[in-house]
């Protein structure tokens, strides 16, 4: 038996063996019009292959450039479009920027410090009292999510505060926060056969 591990590396891996041996066995027709022709029936084999992509002419574009690609790019057919070469294969894409902005506390995340500014410079009602409100919920739960022992309000509010510079400063002596508690996890259907099957005594 072969494996595949003592085979020469795949091209396009997501298209498979057999269909890269099908390219192989394109390259080695001298016939250019037969060569054509079996490069079309490779394109067919190719597009069943990947039905969950739409036939689009993008879709066209991308199949034959992976062909293209398949035969080291040494394919000679009569292509019904232009297809990518060597060098324009070979051009990585361009660096994604990542933002370098430092955050504060990484269990809360950008979001939350973001949402406590603005919040914070809001004038002084009930809308701002209810943000406030919920904001300050969302922190607990985020907090709760990292300690299943018990979340300290007060810490809370203290980093609450530091978000805001100080414009929210409420005291945890009167400002009180729900309670969150783990929610139960269902029994296993192990736990309920043996529960069944227990006779009383």
């Amino acid at each position: 038996m072969e494996y595949n591990t003592r085979q020469r590396p795949l091209i396009l891996a997501e298209y498979g063996r057999n269909v890269q041996n099908m390219v192989d066995f394109c390259l080695s027709i001298p016939d250019r019009e037969e060569r054509t022709l079996c490069a079309y029936a490779i394109i067919g084999v190719m597009r069943k292959l990947t039905p969950q992509q739409a036939n689009t002419p993008e879709k066209e574009q991308k199949l034959w450039d992976h062909l293209n690609i398949m035969s080291n790019f040494t394919l000679d057919v009569d292509f019904p479009m232009p297809v990518a070469g060597p060098d324009e294969h070979a051009i990585k894409p361009e660096r994604i920027p990542y933002s370098s902005d430092r955050i504060l506390w990484r269990h809360y995340g950008k979001n939350i410090e973001q949402m406590v500014q603005r919040v914070a410079d809001l004038p002084e009602g009930e809308d701002r009292d209810i943000l406030i409100s919920m904001i300050a919920h969302h922190m607990k739960k985020l907090q709760f999510i990292h300690n299943k022992e018990g979340v300290d309000d007060a810490k809370i509010l203290r980093d609450l505060a530091i978000y805001s510079g100080g414009k929210i400063d409420l005291d945890p002596a009167t400002y009180l926060l729900h309670e969150f508690k783990e929610a139960p996890q269902p029994e296993g259907k192990g736990n309920k056969v043996q529960r069944r099957g227990k006779k009383k005594k």
